[in-house]
């Protein structure tokens, strides 16, 4: 799920479902649409199953699909996401301060 929210700076939220619970990122300048970019992904915590539909004058849901993880260590998930257009694979790569949101080379 990714929703687009105005407030209080424009930003994307990235949610994957894991265990019940959303984990969510704060994604500044939106998912990255090339491999040669890395877009900041702040890490915020984990929501409830009931906010993926949820929307208000600040928040809409700009993509709904499902999520596939590929692989992961401790500082690294990479995940492909299914939306309603297309599947694209990214890696959230852990810096140790924030995370890195990187589309990767080898698409599905």
């Amino acid at each position: 799920m990714l929703h687009d929210h105005r407030k209080p700076q424009p930003h994307f939220d990235l949610r994957l479902e894991e265990n019940g619970v959303l984990r969510s990122w704060a994604v500044p300048r939106g998912l990255p649409t090339s491999p040669k970019q890395n877009r900041l992904a702040v890490a915020v915590g984990d929501h409830a199953m009931d906010h993926l539909g949820y929307t208000d004058e600040h928040k809409s849901i700009a993509d709904t699909g499902w999520w596939e993880e590929e692989s992961r260590d401790d500082r690294r998930i990479v995940f492909v996401l299914h939306g309603r257009e297309s599947s694209r694979r990214y890696a959230l790569i852990d810096t140790g301060d924030d995370w890195l949101l990187h589309l990767t080379k080898d698409q599905p």
